[in-house]
């Protein structure tokens, strides 16, 4: 009884060796795939965290630039921010601060090359609206209408839609096409929360154009009051 086993438990180990001899390679590189995928996993999540961590100090260090004023030390941070850490939430944050602070000092053409990059790098689409939204408005005041127009061109995410359809008026109005930018003024004032402070000023950009968007509104509640009398 003891050799049958003995017989069989051979058999199997030659089984086990001729599967082994089959498909160990196999086996062994499909185990090493899952352990390095997972390894690497682990690495990249590693690796996002720390470089949250460094992009976050580096913000700051951007935004301590701006506020002591030091343009030449907000432009080291910004370049080391755009290289080092351009995929980041912060060097988006800061590529809007840096291009604040460049306007406000006067240096246009930094303020529009810091939004640029953020409208063209960005990946978050709410940042990217704003530097678009933002660059429109430097192009607005500097009369490069078509520019402009090219920037609000691009999709706009459901928040920042009533906004661009604004600066679109905005832009056509200071073209002289009045009749394009009362529609482009409706089309914001619809889009915009009742609630919203700013609804209040693209109404009086209606008024200005003889529009009075309440109307309709107006007319609308006094039916209903008549029928439900």
């Amino acid at each position: 009884m003891a050799q049958h086993l003995d017989l069989e438990e051979q058999e199997q180990l030659d089984e086990l060796k001729h599967f082994w001899k089959e498909y160990g390679n196999l086996l062994t590189w499909a185990l090493i795939a899952v352990l390095g995928s997972f390894a690497a996993w682990n690495g990249y999540q590693y690796w996002q965290s720390s470089q949250a961590a460094q992009a976050s100090v580096l913000y700051d260090e951007t935004d301590r630039a701006v506020q002591s004023g030091d343009m030449a030390r907000v432009e080291r941070s910004l370049s080391d921010m755009k290289e080092r850490f351009g995929g980041t939430v912060y060097a988006q944050q800061a590529g809007l601060l840096a291009a604040k602070a460049y306007y406000d000092k006067g240096n246009i053409d930094a303020s529009r090359a810091a939004l640029n990059w953020v409208a063209e790098k960005a990946s978050d689409p709410g940042y990217q609206a704003i530097a678009r939204l933002r660059l429109a408005g430097i192009l607005l005041e500097k009369k490069s209408y078509d520019e402009a127009l090219q920037q609000l061109a691009a999709s706009f995410p459901k928040d920042f839609a009533a906004l661009a359809s604004d600066r679109r008026g905005d832009i056509l109005l200071a073209q002289g096409k009045k009749v394009e930018a009362k529609a482009e003024y409706e089309k914001a004032y619809k889009a915009f929360d009742e609630r919203a402070e700013y609804r209040r000023l693209v109404e009086v950009k209606l008024n200005a154009l003889g529009v009075d968007p309440t109307a309709g509104q107006i007319s609308a509640n006094a039916a209903n009051t008549e029928v439900t009398k």
